[in-house]
């Protein structure tokens, strides 16, 4: 879908304001995709899983590229990349254009071996790219203390922020995010090696705890960076990404803050909502809208947050979300690790263009 496609929906937000005539609108298709663990033909990831064959190499970026065609967004959120090369490979075969493909951390070439330890996040766009960010370090305020690992004071995954801009000249904030995972966080020796008894229910109860603590100070991490980008400014955002818990836990919230809006409207300035609470589209939402399913229970962990300059109710809009689509059917084909074990999230969104100059006679 073109990046700026101008239409006249009869439909338009009331609340945006205009001299009257009908509005024109600048479309603009996002979507957030773990894609499992995307890496090169041969290259060890894991301990204790084997590299993908070519074969299997192919099947995936093959799939991949069917999956990017069909969402065909003009932002793309990435999450589990360990080669840039093999993004690109999935991109290419989806047969569209993009200008932009990054992975900061996992890029390939002479000393860049892709990513070590863990995967990383990346970004494929039409827009025109003004700046990429990765953020590591957390602020002083989000370093914390964690059972057993000392000061947890930077992302596993870093953040990348970016700054688009459209063709109309508008400017746009997108965050990818990716945090820490629900899975316990057991202690390891020099080597790597877990050191603890991992059947001991007590050992288990403390990994998981670890793991809480890590995933909420990356959330206040991310929180002040979004404070940041958007206390008194009309900065357009979306963050995307999977953030590894529910649209209404906790961690989610420390990011979004939506709540905080119930008790203070200032708190809309610096607040993030669910696009799937604000589309405007409400005859589409379905009761099928999870992105994974654990252990036979659907969750919502890859999600799209926005600014309220995309609330359509809000006097700060200058846009707004007209549908979040869930594209989730691969999740009922079977454990393979070609595909994803992730839903893709999709938002069409919308910005208003500055009003035609009247008419002269």
């Amino acid at each position: 879908m073109p990046a700026d496609r101008t239409t006249l929906p009869p439909d338009a937000p009331s609340a945006l304001p205009g001299n009257g005539a009908s509005p024109r609108w600048a479309t603009l298709m996002v979507a957030t995709c773990n894609v499992l663990n995307l890496a090169q033909a041969g290259r060890h990831f894991y301990n204790g899983q084997d590299p993908y064959s070519q074969a299997e190499f192919e099947r995936k970026v093959t799939w991949l590229g069917e999956r990017f065609k069909a969402l065909n967004a003009d932002v793309i959120a990435v999450q589990e990349v360990w080669d840039e090369l093999a993004l690109r490979a999935a991109v290419a075969r989806s047969g569209l254009q993009y200008g932009f493909v990054a992975v900061p951390g996992a890029e390939n070439g002479p000393g860049q071996p892709g990513a070590q330890g863990t995967p990383r996040v990346g970004i494929v766009t039409r827009l025109k790219v003004e700046s990429v960010e990765s953020l590591t370090d957390f602020p002083s305020a989000a370093v914390v203390q964690v059972p057993g690992l000392g000061l947890h004071t930077r992302f596993e995954r870093p953040p990348l922020v970016a700054t688009l801009r459209l063709k109309h000249g508008q400017a746009l904030c997108v965050i990818t995010a990716h945090l820490k995972s629900k899975r316990p966080k057991f202690l390891e020796d020099a080597a790597g090696k877990i050191n603890e008894d991992t059947d001991d229910p007590a050992v288990q109860a403390l990994g998981t705890l670890r793991s809480l603590i890590m995933r909420a100070s990356e959330a206040l991490a991310l929180r002040l960076k979004v404070v940041e980008l958007l206390h008194r400014t009309r900065l357009p955002l979306v963050l995307m990404g999977d953030l590894n818990d529910s649209p209404h836990s906790v961690t989610t919230q420390l990011i979004a803050a939506t709540s905080q809006v119930a008790y203070d409207k200032g708190a809309r300035d610096h607040a993030l909502f669910s696009a799937w609470d604000v589309q405007g589209e409400a005859a589409l939402r379905r009761d099928v809208a999870y992105s994974h399913i654990h252990q036979g229970y659907p969750e919502v962990l890859d999600q799209v947050l926005v600014s309220e300059e995309f609330v359509a109710t809000s006097r700060a809009a200058i846009g707004d979300v007209r549908r979040v689509e869930v594209f989730n059917d691969h999740l009922f084909e079977g454990r393979d690790r070609s595909r994803s074990d992730h839903g893709f999230v999709r938002a069409l969104l919308r910005l208003r263009l500055p009003d035609l100059p009247p008419s002269v006679n």
